[in-house]
């Protein structure tokens, strides 16, 4: 079953980054927004990592990113909004890959960092607990503001945003989903999951986690 508990941006749609929060502090060297390349089977997605504003769940990203733990990934998730087929959000990641797997991230709630989930931006999945999220995101397409922190709900948190190769993500979303699934996921699968080919950072200096890369260790293998 998969994903079967994760608690996924639930028919919320979009994101771009809004900056009203306080400043934080940035580790030396690292630059406040950090560009990713993302290459995929259906073309290259640049995205801008907001490392000053949600500090550790960009910085946690970009662990993936450095140790090549997103390399041969796939988004496998097209969620469209009933009614607005054009509207909703594309996942992907590390699905349920143990083997990718860093220690999970604490929640950054948008109360927190000012980032909100307008058209665009890039929102961190994750399980039930809040503070399970690892390397499973979702690209948004259209606005959905109800995924904010608000009084009872911790919402999910942004970190980051499109900045290029928005009709890529558009095309993941009107592509053919299989019937099955469980869940709030039913009937969102893609038929044909999109590889993630490699992720790369465009800025600042790549500083790997140095840990085993079990999952190479399998390549090749069915």
């Amino acid at each position: 079953m998969r994903f079967a508990k994760l608690t996924v941006l639930a028919l919320a749609f979009g994101a771009t980054v809004s900056a009203a929060a306080p400043q934080k502090a940035v580790a030396p060297n690292e630059p406040p927004i950090v560009r990713v390349r993302m290459t995929t089977s259906a073309g290259v997605i640049t995205m801008a990592i907001d490392v000053r504003h949600a500090p550790k769940t960009g910085a946690n990203f970009l662990a993936y990113v450095d140790d090549g733990r997103l390399d041969g990934t796939r988004f496998y998730r097209a969620a469209r909004r009933k009614g607005a087929p054009n509207l909703g959000f594309v996942q992907g990641g590390i699905d349920t890959d143990a083997r990718r797997r860093l220690e999970p991230v604490p929640l950054e709630p948008t109360s927190k960092t000012g980032l909100h989930h307008v058209d665009g931006a890039i929102s961190m999945a994750r399980y039930d607990s809040p503070n399970s999220g690892t390397a499973n995101f979702s690209l948004m397409v259209g606005a959905s503001p109800n995924m904010d922190a608000r009084p009872g709900s911790l919402g999910y948190a942004v970190f980051g945003r499109i900045v290029g190769g928005m009709d890529v993500v558009k095309r993941i979303l009107a592509m053919p989903t299989s019937p099955g699934g469980e869940g709030a996921m039913k009937g969102q699968m893609l038929m044909k999951p999109v590889t993630i080919i490699r992720a790369q950072r465009l800025d600042g200096t790549p500083k790997p986690t140095g840990r085993a890369k079990v999952w190479e260790l399998f390549a090749g293998m069915k």
